[in-house]
């Protein structure tokens, strides 16, 4: 076990030989090897430094040897590991609830109850189909566990979306739209800003970095899966799963060729307009929020998965992100179309906002460091 004098000693020679190494190698050959080095130093230092309880025993001089100088004592070894503290399934299963609310915003459970309202006054011409049977069978598929005042409940209790008054003790995400806005900005910040300096330099490999800020992406991304984290614990899992698979029964059931039939329909979309048009007072941007709900799930799904190491190659970090990055900007594009999202003042005024930059230096970049 080596000690702090050792370790210390260590870290000198290994910066001193990644120097040396580094300066006789090409250009195209030195992002590969820093990297390659970086990692073999990172490995080393784990498995070589002390760890235990052996350490401490150490210190106070309970050990075999007694008191020994601070040079001649194992090096401690600290993990951070805050970062990863987290519980993949629960973040799968906001990203699902995101996703259930914006159908929950489209009108989708109070369009199928009053489809179900006009099969049994009659006021559709439907009765032996695939859609009637649906209709028939509908109240037996509704969720018994999970109506509609438990499901604003974990909307609040997740996203801190609607007015239903959060239970007494649980954790509210707050701060939910607010680190949404501003990751989705960030993202879609650092792909116009590697546009623009892939156009300025003429190509995208020269110097090998790309133009945008891969720290804003990685830090509102942390604080984001943290944040969804802490509140998602307890039925959110329980009710994305029922509640998402009585969606999916839904959507089924207005697919159907009686019911598109019986409203002169083409598509499922159709029958939800239709009836949201001539019962509920008007569709609720349902392209809007299809499209939000599918990008949103989909840019969630990828902050669960991710890591967000900020030793990360910044061209492995583009190859990743760029699919993300576009659901990110179409995610954008939608919300602004929302009357909640019409007040939305841009990617660059938001993320500068968000970032806390003052209106004084509005006019610098924000995404400038690479």
């Amino acid at each position: 076990m080596p000690s702090y004098g050792t370790n210390e000693t260590v870290k000198r020679y290994w910066q001193q030989f990644f120097r040396e190494q580094l300066a006789d190698l090409p250009d195209s050959e030195r992002a590969a090897f820093e990297q390659e080095f970086q990692k073999r130093f990172d490995n080393f230092l784990q498995s070589d430094t002390g760890e235990g309880r052996g350490g401490f025993l150490d210190l106070i001089g309970f050990a075999g040897k007694g008191v020994q100088p601070f040079a001649e004592l194992p090096y401690p070894k600290l993990q951070p590991d805050f970062d990863e503290s987290v519980i993949p399934s629960q973040l799968h299963a906001a990203a699902e609830l995101y996703y259930i609310f914006q159908f929950e915003r489209m009108q989708i459970f109070e369009v199928s109850k009053i489809l179900r309202r006009l099969f049994e006054l009659g006021r559709i011409k439907i009765q032996r189909g695939p859609g009637a049977r649906g209709i028939y069978l509908l109240e037996k598929w509704e969720p018994l566990r999970y109506p509609r005042r438990a499901r604003m409940v974990a909307y609040r209790r997740a996203f801190n979306y609607g007015q239903v008054q959060a239970p007494a003790g649980a954790v509210v995400n707050r701060n939910f739209h607010f680190q949404f806005v501003a990751f989705n900005s960030a993202l879609a910040q650092y792909f116009r800003d590697l546009t623009i300096g892939e156009v300025i330099r003429g190509s995208q490999y020269i110097e090998h970095r790309p133009f945008g800020n891969i720290a804003t992406v990685q830090r509102i991304g942390t604080d984001l899966r943290f944040a969804l984290d802490r509140a998602c614990y307890g039925n959110i899992l329980a009710l994305t799963q029922e509640v998402g698979h009585y969606l999916s029964t839904l959507l089924e059931l207005f697919d159907t060729p009686d019911v598109k039939k019986s409203f002169d329909a083409n598509t499922k979309w159709d029958v939800i307009e239709a009836i949201s048009n001539r019962h509920l007072g008007g569709a609720r941007e349902l392209s809007q929020r299809a499209k939000m709900a599918e990008t949103g799930r989909r840019v969630l799904q990828w902050i669960a998965d991710s890591d967000f190491k900020t030793t990360m190659d910044p061209l492995v970090f583009q190859a990743e992100t760029r699919a993300i990055g576009a659901a990110s900007e179409a995610w954008i594009a939608a919300y602004r179309m929302t009357p909640e999202g019409r007040q939305f003042p841009g990617v660059t005024r938001s993320l500068r906002w968000a970032l806390g930059v003052p209106q004084s230096q509005q006019t610098q970049r924000v995404a400038a460091m690479g």
